[in-house]
């Protein structure tokens, strides 16, 4: 007969073993649509952006002057399509910039099952043609949202990009999976680990960095730690009441206007 502590043992290694398959539908959830209902109040192209034979990526891009304007790059989080963000780029439009944003593979209709290698292609593709559309490194500013930040950490380093703007950021994808599974080996079950806090370094452009310390889903202290290990120049807007989802209002588009006037 079982004893208890082998059933426990045994019903332990099932949820590692769980776990270990199932993960990247834990970590990606392009199905869970919020904010849906939005309605777009601003111009924009629809735009495919290749990757490879197989994957297209859909894009918005929302065009000012392209030569004389900053262009603004959107890498998005983990979960919803491009509709989500509309409530964002309806005030976003406003600025005196371009913007485009782009989905990942898997979201939005687009082909293909995210993974961290491959997001890492879709924006690196994303900036490959931004630069056949002649628009330069100093023209361009990366904007991250949650799982966005660690892909766009990714694509800056040692990049002479206009700045960056990290909005929710994790310090790795390690201490946000030990955060939630603190019972389980994170360390060595992850497949997709989104090392921020050790790309910093490599940063040398402007960092805005933007976290509602109220934020029950990846924790503040992740956020402020970024931002203290951050290289200069770098400024933050850490709002007391915001949570995950930050509050697009005046005090937050105040701080993005002070970052684009700084750089």
């Amino acid at each position: 007969m079982f004893t208890a502590s082998v059933i426990i043992i045994l019903c332990y290694l099932l949820i590692v073993i769980f776990v270990f398959f199932y993960q990247r539908n834990l970590l990606y959830h392009p199905f869970e649509n919020n904010y849906s209902t939005d309605k777009a109040n601003f111009t924009y192209d629809e735009v495919s952006i290749p990757v490879s034979k197989e994957i297209n990526l859909k894009a918005w891009f929302h065009k000012k002057d392209l030569e004389k304007k900053k262009t603004l790059v959107f890498f998005h989080g983990n979960a919803g399509n491009l509709q989500n963000r509309i409530y964002k780029l309806n005030l976003l439009k406003d600025f005196d910039i371009n913007f485009l944003i782009v989905a990942y593979r898997g979201f939005s209709g687009n082909k293909g099952k995210p993974t961290e290698l491959g997001l890492y292609e879709d924006a690196q593709s994303t900036l490959n043609w931004l630069k056949n559309k002649k628009i330069k490194d100093d023209q361009i500013i990366i904007y991250g949202e949650s799982l966005g930040t660690g892909v766009s950490i990714e694509v800056a380093q040692n990049k002479k990009f206009a700045g960056i703007i990290l909005e929710s950021p994790f310090t790795s994808m390690v201490d946000a999976g030990k955060h939630y599974y603190f019972y389980l080996p994170v360390s060595i079950l992850l497949k997709d680990r989104y090392e921020t806090i050790k790309k910093l370094k490599n940063i040398e452009i402007p960092i805005l960095i933007m976290h509602g310390e109220k934020d029950r889903i990846v924790p503040f202290h992740m956020g402020k730690k970024v931002f203290l290990k951050a290289n200069q120049p770098k400024y933050f807007y850490f709002p007391k009441n915001d949570d995950h989802m930050m509050e697009y209002n005046e005090d937050l588009l105040e701080a993005l206007n002070k970052f684009f006037q700084s750089i």
